[in-house]
């Protein structure tokens, strides 16, 4: 399955359907979902997120409770269920001991007693647990991104067409995806109120995210020490530009209706976060898309603590320019959103229900992929100092993700140095 290489041809064509599908999606008409029959529901990755989403799934859906649950540790496992029972949805919290599972094929169990699963953990294990809950016929929501390398994002491919052909609803993380105000400022953009598309400016600069949260000292193997900290290994984050600042990357692939650029030229490295607690990944991206048509994308983002943070979204047209977190457009059409807000996150967790219940499967796994994509290949050029094409980033064979996992020894790979990394 992860050895799967679409064409760019056939890529198009998914990720064309995909972007059609986003652009019929009405978020005022997605109130929540109700049903006469209960759904159980599974998380599988238990940290913040994933217990946020489990909430946010059992808020979607009256008739849905929380059944079961998996981590790779017990103590986030515990940590994430003594949190959601003491949430709104406390209730419908039906997860005894004998339904709580750790370990590296703890998922099995989980996606085998659900019909709803929730896909939460580090990326880099999203490609076989989505294969395995389509495998077994489940509705999935997956976060972002879907994979950390070339070989994931085509497994994630396959298991979204085959998710389709089973009518199973896919919802992904991209979370701006759903919210309302940039949802019409989008749509405007793409309804041609700036006129053609010159140039879109994406920038995710932060202070980072948490400090690596155990030592070597404090755990039993390299495995358990990568992945207590998984953030700075790019196996499992993809490093911080396909992990984090794939949001923005995700809004200039919307910009350009889903259609992949032809190439990209990246920089980075580490400048800041150099100490090796910090992995074998980067603190800085900056990166240059060109497109087919012309139009170009520049995309910056860094990790350095201390300096000013910026997450700006802007595109240019020949007849204006949006900001896109301003909701708002200038030039020969001026507009800006008037309309309510929304909680994306409980957003997309209400359309998910609301596709399970209804007729019609919601399948977000393709636009998704090609935003993750649009990410690693960033990372590709950045690390190896070459200019890499779509073609190249879609048909990589390099696997950074092992192909069996173990408590014991892992890799421990140098940090990329452009000119001496090699693409795959």
């Amino acid at each position: 399955m992860r050895d799967a290489h679409p064409s760019r041809r056939s890529f198009l064509m998914q990720t064309s359907a995909a972007v059609a599908a986003t652009a019929s999606f009405d978020l005022a008409a997605n109130a929540h979902a109700a049903g006469s029959d209960r759904l159980k529901v599974g998380l599988i990755g238990c940290g913040g997120r994933g217990t946020g989403a489990a909430e946010q799934a059992l808020t979607a859906d009256k008739n849905v409770s929380l059944v079961a649950m998996a981590d790779a540790f017990e103590d986030r496992l515990g940590e994430s269920l003594s949190a959601l029972k003491s949430s709104p949805v406390a209730e419908r919290i039906d997860v005894p001991r004998d339904r709580q599972y750790t370990g590296f094929d703890a998922y099995k169990n989980v996606i085998d007693q659900c019909d709803v699963v929730l896909l939460t953990t580090p990326p880099g294990f999203r490609p076989i647990h989505l294969a395995y809950a389509v495998e077994k016929g489940k509705h999935a929501f997956i976060e972002k991104p879907v994979a950390t390398d070339a070989p994931g994002v085509r497994s994630v491919l396959d298991s979204c067409k085959k998710a389709k052909a089973k009518g199973l609803s896919i919802v992904a993380g991209l979370c701006w995806r759903y919210h309302a105000p940039r949802v019409e400022t989008m749509k405007r953009v793409r309804d041609g109120a700036i006129g053609k598309l010159v140039a879109i400016e994406t920038t995710y600069n932060s202070n980072g995210v948490w400090d690596p949260r155990k030592t070597r000292a404090e755990v039993k193997s390299e495995m358990e020490y990568q992945m207590r900290n998984w953030y700075y290994y790019d196996w499992l984050s993809g490093d911080h530009i396909v992990e984090q600042a794939v949001h923005g990357i995700d809004t200039m692939g919307w910009a350009m209706g889903d259609t992949p650029p032809v190439k990209c030229f990246a920089s980075g490295g580490r400048q800041v976060r150099t100490d090796p607690k910090y992995g074998n990944i980067y603190d800085h991206f900056s990166v240059v898309y060109e497109y087919e048509d012309g139009t170009r994308g520049y995309h910056n983002s860094r990790h350095w603590k201390g300096s000013e943070s910026q997450v700006k979204d802007y595109i240019f047209g020949t007849k204006g320019s949006c900001d896109v977190f301003g909701h708002k457009i200038v030039g020969e059409a001026p507009w800006r959103y008037r309309g309510a807000n929304t909680d994306m996150y409980q957003t997309e967790h209400d359309h998910f229900f609301a596709s399970i219940r209804g007729s019609k499967a919601v399948n977000d796994g393709l636009f998704a992929s090609r935003s993750t994509l649009l990410a690693i290949m960033a990372r590709m050029s950045a690390y190896t100092g070459q200019v890499i094409t779509w073609d190249d980033a879609l048909t990589s064979k390099q696997e950074l993700v092992p192909s069996q996992f173990a408590w014991g020894d892992a890799p421990i790979r140098p940090v990329p140095r452009p000119g001496v990394t090699k693409f795959v």
